[in-house]
């Protein structure tokens, strides 16, 4: 069955794509959660109009995010946090406190799923963290993690 897409679902499409979908599929899950229409012999003209659209906010949300990368390039973010003598963390500095930081010290607003930590970050020091801001735009921004007086 050909349905037009309304939003996008992975691994079959993106909004306004007309795709061919088992029958079932489209009966029990697609139409019903708001996902698709049945694609009819006029239906081609939304499926542009949906299309068209889609990239425009795609080119919006690309250039917003290589202007946050050209910002956050080559910066060095200060978190203070509670340590030992050691440099041993009482806690962590996760996503959201390079968030914050960013916010703070540049005026970057991010999302925390963009930083991409592998671990929590558990002592003192200096870290390398990629800040994924578009499907291709990423930038390596520094953290450095010292100890709170």
């Amino acid at each position: 069955m050909k349905v037009l897409l309304r939003g996008d679902v992975d691994g079959i499409g993106r909004r306004g794509d007309i795709v061919d979908v088992a029958d079932g599929y489209a009966r029990n899950f697609l139409i019903p959660g708001g996902l698709g229409l049945m694609a009819t012999p006029g239906i081609q003209a939304q499926a542009t109009s949906m299309r068209r659209a889609r990239d425009l906010r795609e080119a919006s949300d690309r250039q917003a995010a290589e202007a946050k990368a050209r910002v956050l390039a080559g910066v060095t973010l200060r978190v203070s946090a509670r340590a030992g003598s050691t440099g041993r963390l009482f806690g962590s500095v996760g996503a959201v406190e390079i968030v914050d930081a960013a916010r703070e010290q540049k005026g970057v607003e991010l999302d925390r799923h963009a930083v991409a930590l592998g671990e929590t970050i558990k002592a003192t020091g200096t870290y390398e963290v990629v800040v994924q801001l578009f499907a291709d735009v990423a930038t390596p921004v520094m953290v450095e993690v010292v100890a709170a007086d």
